[in-house]
């Protein structure tokens, strides 16, 4: 796949002292950065409870649309463009997944843009590389099937939980496991949680939609809303 070819020298083997030092640092840096979205909000984005929403300009030289192993869902034609950064072992991104599989199943002109902001430890990490795995090996029809299965599932999600599902699925669990294993997958894997902490992505889920970061999962309705102004005004919020 076109997106897997070309990898910057992050694609290096992780020992696990070496992976779980660059998780804490990446965390650390994401932690420093989000003060700025509190504490300024470019729009009055209201979660579904009533609770005010983070958010903030992202910069324009840090593009989520440019990193590998990007899961897409949805069409290519659509006329909003929205990227996800979760973490399969957060509750939140679990109630988001499932809101966001039924909003896009209704509205066609959506296209999402899934990355993994595996921040909440090494089993967090390792079930990313599975799916990248997946990606990789089976496209991202499957790998989007594989992305709601890990979802489904009750418990903590890691490598091992991961490739028991992929093995329910038909998959080839043999396959995925070398893949996942490879400096390549752990490469994209690292660059998507690179890139979470330098767009000051510090809470899971995290959005970006109309170059705006959102911070948190506001409910189903408000990002309706949010999806329905971006495409009438190209903002989360129209004035």
């Amino acid at each position: 796949m076109a997106e897997y070819e070309v990898l910057s020298p992050l694609a290096r083997p992780f020992s696990r002292r070496a992976l779980l030092g660059s998780l804490a640092a990446m965390t650390a840096a994401s932690a420093a950065r989000p003060a700025r979205a509190q504490e300024n909000n470019l729009f009055p984005i209201m979660a579904d409870d009533g609770a005010p929403i983070a958010n903030y300009r992202l910069p324009s030289e840090l593009s989520p649309a440019d990193l590998p192993g990007l899961l897409w869902h949805g069409p290519a034609t659509a006329d909003v463009v929205m990227f996800e950064f979760f973490d399969y072992n957060c509750p939140y991104c679990r109630k988001a997944a499932g809101d966001l599989d039924a909003l896009l199943a209704k509205d066609k002109n959506v296209r999402l843009g899934l990355a993994d902001n595996a921040m909440l430890g090494l089993g967090s990490f390792l079930a990313a590389r599975v799916k990248q795995a997946v990606l990789r090996l089976y496209g991202p029809e499957k790998a989007y099937q594989f992305h709601k299965q890990l979802f489904a599932h009750r418990g903590a999600i890691d490598g091992m939980s991961a490739l028991a599902l992929a093995k329910a699925m038909g998959l080839d669990a043999a396959k995925i496991e070398e893949s996942a294993n490879s400096e390549l997958i752990g490469g994209v894997v690292k660059r998507h949680v690179q890139l979470a902490a330098d767009l000051g992505f510090a809470a899971s889920p995290s959005f970006a939609l109309s170059s705006i970061g959102v911070l948190g999962y506001p409910g189903p309705k408000s990002m309706a809303r949010m999806i329905a102004a971006s495409r009438k005004c190209d903002a989360p919020v129209c004035g």
